[in-house]
């Protein structure tokens, strides 16, 4: 299982947000200096959300990213924003290895199989819950279909991996939710990345018997609840 330290950027800086409000922030620092030191600690993959693009559509934070990639030098996935061909294509253009594609794989899934085709095994989509439902638009409004179903669909377009969250866990170090990560395993034979509430090792020994291929550290690690050290080393250890 791999793990996907993450930072997500909001006005230029390293941020968590409880359950996805934009005012519930912490602020976490320079992301640049984050990236360094994530790689020097043994980070083989960073996960970025551009959560300006994600709540605004603003594209600010494209030199900071491509600054972030050159930092970390090595491979990083990048989600928030991205509704159209050209999002991708500018993400991808700053060095930025895996796109996720949040909302617009709900509303535009010919997007996603574009996508798919253009940059193959470089498209990953991003589904959030809310009691099973999907989350759109920065998580404000729940869509009429289920994660699996979306996740199928997704597989349909030619997706390998989704990265799968329940909002109502995400920033609030409850545990992730390890039935529902692994009902969408079971269900779809993806590559599910299980993210939000990791809030101790443990999390990551039920995520990985639940047959994820990889889980994202947030909030657990940047409070100390343990160190990437001690997550990595739990993995490798079959935990």
């Amino acid at each position: 299982m791999i793990l996907y330290p993450a930072i997500d950027l909001m006005g230029g800086r390293a941020v968590r947000l409880r359950k996805g409000v934009r005012t519930e922030k912490t602020d976490y620092g320079d992301p640049v200096e984050m990236a360094a030191k994530l790689r020097a600690e043994g980070a083989q993959w960073l996960h970025l959300v551009d959560l300006d693009a994600a709540f605004d559509g603003a594209t600010v934070a494209l030199p900071l990213i491509a600054e972030i990639v050159r930092t970390f030098s090595g491979p990083v996935e990048l989600g928030g924003g991205l509704r159209t061909r050209e999002d991708i294509a500018r993400r991808m253009d700053v060095g930025v290895a895996r796109c996720i594609i949040g909302t617009a794989a709900f509303e535009h899934p010919e997007l996603v199989e574009d996508a798919c085709r253009a940059w193959p095994g470089a498209i990953a989509a991003g589904i959030d819950a809310k009691d099973g439902r999907v989350a759109l638009r920065g998580w404000v409004e729940t869509a009429d279909m289920t994660a699996v179903d979306l996740a199928l669909r997704m597989k349909a377009c030619g997706v390998d991996t989704v990265i799968y969250t329940d909002v109502s866990r995400d920033g609030m170090m409850q545990g992730p939710n390890i039935a529902a990560t692994a009902a969408l395993v079971r269900a779809t034979g993806l590559r599910i990345t299980g993210s939000g509430g990791v809030s101790s090792l443990q999390d990551l020994r039920n995520l990985k018997a639940a047959g994820c291929a990889g889980a994202i550290l947030g909030r657990a690690m940047y409070e100390k609840a343990f160190t990437l050290a001690e997550a990595l080393a739990c993995v490798k250890e079959d935990c």
